[in-house]
Formats: C-alpha cells, structure tokens, sequence
C-alpha cells in the first residue's frame, strides 16, 4: 500500500509524505460526503456527544487553558527564558512590525471582525451570570470582561503553546514541521512511523476543519456586508461565489510565497484595521471611549483570575458550555496551524521574547479594539440611538452587527465597503496560512521548497470543505461542522498538557545546566555524558603528556647534537 502511495505522489509530482498527504485528503472527503448525505444523522451524533462535553467535562476545558497559561508565564520568567529558537547565534528573521502584523492575520483578525461588535452587545442584552439585570450598567461591565476574556490572554495561550514547542523542535533539535515531532521525547523515533502519522493525519483534519468554521463565519459576514451596501441577497449560491473569489485570491497569495503574499497582505490589512478602530474612535464618542479603554483594561485584569477559574458551578446554566467551551475547544482545533506557522515566522527569537509577544502584543490589540467597538456599540443602545440588540440579538443577525453598527456613524457606505475589503482579506490571509501549514504538516521539512501545486490543493480544499458545506446543508452542514469540533477538541486539549511535559522533558535534557538535576528517568543519560566529557578529558590529558614527552626527546636530541 505504501508503495502505491509513493508511486502516485511521484506521478502526481508531489513532494510530501504520501500516507499522511492522502489520507488526510481522503478522510476530508468522506467526512463532507458523509455530511452532506447525512446531515440530520450526523448532527444528531456530534450535537449529542458535544452536549455531553460540555454538561460533563467543560471543567477540563477551562481547566487546561488557565494551567496552559500559567506555564506559559512561568517559563518566560524562568531561566529558560534566555535560550533562543534556531540557536543562540540565530536572529529574528522579520522586523516586530511585520511579525505582528502575520502573528494577528493568521491568529484571531477575522474573528474580531466577526465578534467585535456582535458578542459585547449579545452578553449585554443576556448577562452570562443570571442574577445581573440585562442592559444595565453592570451587564455592560460583565459584556466587555467576558468578551475579553474569550479573546485575549486566554485564546493566544491556545496559539502560543503549540507554537513554543514547534519551535523549540524544529529550530533547536532540527525536528520536520509536524505535531508528532512535539513528542520526540515521549516516542523517540516512533514519531516517524505509524502513530507519528496518525497524530500527524489528525493535526490536517482538525486544522482544516477549524479554518473552515472561520471561512464560514467569515462568508457569512462578507455576505451581510454586501447585503447591507447593495442589497445582495444572503443565500447559498452568493455565498459560494464569496468563498470562490476568496479562495482564488487565496491561491494566489500562496504562489506568490510566505514574503511577497502573507506578509505583504497582513502589513496592509493590518494598517486598514487600524484606521477603521481610529475611525470609530475619532466620529464617535471619543472622550467615552478614551474612559473606556482604560476602564476595561482595568475590568479585564481585575476578572482574569477569577474568570479562569469561573465554571458557573452555581447557576448551572449552560451558557459557558454554549460560549466559552465551545470557544476553547474550537481554538485548539486550529491551534496546530497558527503555532506552525507562529514558529515557521518566528526563528532566532528567545523563549522570553516569543511568549510575551505572542501573548501580551495580540491581547493588548484586542483589548484596544473591543474597548473601542464594544463600548461604542452599548453607549449607542443605552442612549437610545440606536437598537443593536434588536438587530442583533433578537433576529439573530450575527454576521450582521458590525455593518448594523457602522450605519450610524458618518460615511457609513464608505466604511462599510472598507469593513468587507478588510474581513476579505483577513479572510485570505487566514487561508493561505493554512494552506502553507498544512503542506508543512504533510511535508514535515522547509530545506526544499515543497511544489506550489501542493499548497495550492489545500487552499482549493479549504474553501471545497466549507463551500459545499454551505451549497449542500446551509447553516446545518456548519452547525454539524461546528458540533464535530466540539467533540475533537477534547483529545487536543490531552496533547496540550503532553506538550508541556514533553517541552520540559526536552528542555532538561538539552539545557541540564539551567534546570537542575533531571528527572530520575534521564539520571543515566546524564552519567553518560558525564563519563564521555571524562573520557575527552583524560583523551586529552594523555595526547597532553605526549606532546610534552615528544617535546622533551626533541629537546634532549638538539642538546647531544650541540
């Protein structure tokens, strides 16, 4: 079988691993077929066992962020903290600019596009904790802190654990780009074989799956945009077209590369969402939101702690299962693809320096941006000027708060076109990434340039996955969709606490000097080293004693001479 694999990747003029490249592929098609054919069946199964997820271990979820969190904070500040990725005569590869810029493109910037708006006024219509008096001034202070809580530090932990250990994998020990490689020291070269490429398989799936979520979530937006500016009816058939004509810039930003298209396309989409959160601030109620800004931050880090241990064990009323499991477990789904590609941008920083930008530059943007839409969106409801809960909350037109949001405010048409180039584009760059990642999970290695047509089968798989979603199921294949991810992001969150043991395991392996004595398990790993740099030593020593006899003998020579 593996022969006949290889035989058509040679065929196929494919550089990749074929068993894990056509599986993947293979297992993507049953599962759309599957949900096309079986929509209601499927459904019922992943909505039942996701309920079930959330009833009963949403616990473990909330659990394994804040745990992953705190590691994260704690080996920034450790000693460990010094060492660089690549080595310590490596050197950042892009200027901060510019690995912002990629860092927040591919991580979250279509889904603030998505929610900035649309979940602070959700929570503010419907409190999270039931005992809080809906559209009230408390309800606005619990708006803005869960939905910086479900955006900020806690979601780039998600991103920023898988991406320290790619890494450390690949740029210290010279590991491919592939999940299993995180494992190297838990199953050695096991890696390279069959449970190496099943972890490998599932890393695709799940990458591919959760990037199709955003595709929809961000067709849908660019969708009520386009209804919204010239009346565009929001069905099926336009709704495939968007993702066409997304997927086909897509294409072309990844022939174009990693230098000239993602990056040139996240500096400048990046730019426009800055201009558009300025825009906000200056035509809207500037001195409120300059208040506010500082208010929230105050409000988000006051919560943090006790909402990273918050379960809702009291009230029990299923809304954290609904908004932040799902979040979670949806996250980390994807979050092979943007750690993969945080690391592939990342190379000759040091741990210190990777963790704090990875974590506190992203968040601190966010907290910026939700400060400023967020409060905006709830000053307009409290004084009355306009009725987003309406639009928003009771006919559930989502994907259509930002542009309800923005037609009071001035030069509402022109913002609102430059609000849809700008989900477009974040909405690009989120798909090249994964296409560049996902050939790297199949590659495993970056020496080669991979084929183009390989990163260009992924990104027309993308948008296939999440287009015939839509034209075969509507809004069910995506709830379906979203029901899976539910579920597969339990066995994700088990491999993240494997990676920080696996991490540490590795890092006291290497760096035995900074850590300590390892633990019992590598005692005789380090007796050997220590015997071998005993063993230099005295090889040393010996050739020492006979240079020095040599010496002597030329010495004794040249005096009998003389």
């Amino acid at each position: 079988m593996l022969g006949l694999l290889e035989r058509l990747a040679r065929r196929l003029g494919l550089r990749t691993d074929p068993v894990i490249f056509f599986t993947a592929a293979a297992l993507t098609f049953v599962f759309v077929v599957t949900a096309i054919s079986l929509t209601d069946q499927v459904d019922s199964v992943f909505r039942s066992a996701s309920d079930w997820l959330k009833s009963n271990l949403g616990w473990f979820y909330i659990l394994g962020v804040t745990t992953f969190l705190v590691f994260l904070l704690w080996i920034a500040l450790s000693r460990y903290g010094h060492i660089r990725l690549g080595g310590q005569e490596a050197r950042p590869e892009y200027s901060h600019r510019a690995w912002f810029g990629m860092l927040f493109a591919a991580g979250i910037g279509t889904i603030l596009m998505f929610w900035g708006v649309a979940e602070p006024i959700s929570h503010f219509a419907n409190p999270p904790q039931a005992d809080v008096e809906p559209e009230s001034v408390e309800a606005a202070q619990m708006a803005m802190g869960y939905s910086l809580y479900h955006f900020g530090l806690h979601t780039w932990t998600i991103f920023c654990l898988p991406a320290l250990s790619f890494a450390y994998f690949v740029h210290r020990r010279g590991l491919p780009f592939r999940v299993s490689s995180i494992l190297h020291p838990l199953l050695g070269e096991r890696i390279h074989g069959p449970v190496g490429k099943a972890i490998d398989i599932a890393a695709v799936m799940g990458t591919l799956f959760g990037v199709a979520v955003s595709i929809g979530l961000g067709t849908m937006q660019i969708n009520s945009g386009l209804a919204d500016l010239f009346g565009v009816p929001e069905n099926r058939l336009v709704q495939i077209l968007i993702i066409t004509v997304v997927t086909l810039i897509a294409t072309g930003s990844v022939v174009a590369g990693l230098d000239k298209g993602i990056k040139r396309l996240s500096n400048f989409n990046i730019t426009i969402a800055v201009a558009l959160m300025l825009f906000v601030l200056v035509t809207g109620s500037t001195l409120f939101l300059l208040r506010g800004v500082i208010e929230t931050t105050g409000t988000y880090l006051s919560w943090l702690v006790p909402l990273s241990f918050w379960n809702d064990t009291f009230g029990d009323t299923g809304w954290q299962g609904s908004w932040t499991v799902f979040y979670w477990a949806w996250t980390i789904t994807w979050s092979p693809f943007v750690g993969i590609f945080i690391a592939r941008i990342s190379k000759g920083r040091t741990i210190r320096e990777f963790v704090t930008g990875v974590l506190l530059l992203p968040t601190a943007f966010t907290v910026v941006w939700f400060s400023v839409f967020g409060l905006s969106a709830i000053n307009l409801q409290m004084e009355g000027e306009a009725d987003l809960v309406s639009e928003v909350v009771e006919q559930g037109d989502i994907p259509g708060a930002l542009f309800a949001f923005l037609n009071n405010f001035p030069l509402s048409t022109f913002v609102a076109a430059v609000s849809v180039f700008i989900v477009v584009i974040f909405f690009t760059t989120s798909s090249d990434s994964a296409s560049l990642v996902v050939d790297l999970l199949c590659v495993g290695k970056t020496e080669q340039a991979s084929p183009t047509r390989q990163r260009v089968f992924w990104a027309i798989t993308e948008g296939v996955v999440a287009g015939t979603l839509i034209a075969a199921t509507g809004t069910g294949g995506l709830t379906a969709l979203e029901q899976v991810i539910t579920v597969v992001g339990l066995p994700f969150f088990a491999l993240g606490f494997l990676m920080i043991f696996s991490l540490l395991r590795a890092l006291r392996q290497d760096f035995p000097q900074l850590g300590g004595p390892p633990p019992g398990m590598f005692r005789a790993e380090l007796e050997d080293r220590r015997r071998a740099v005993t063993r230099r030593a005295n090889q040393a020593r010996q050739k020492a004693v006979q240079v020095r006899r040599r010496i002597g003998r030329r010495e004794e020579g040249d005096g009998e001479q003389r």
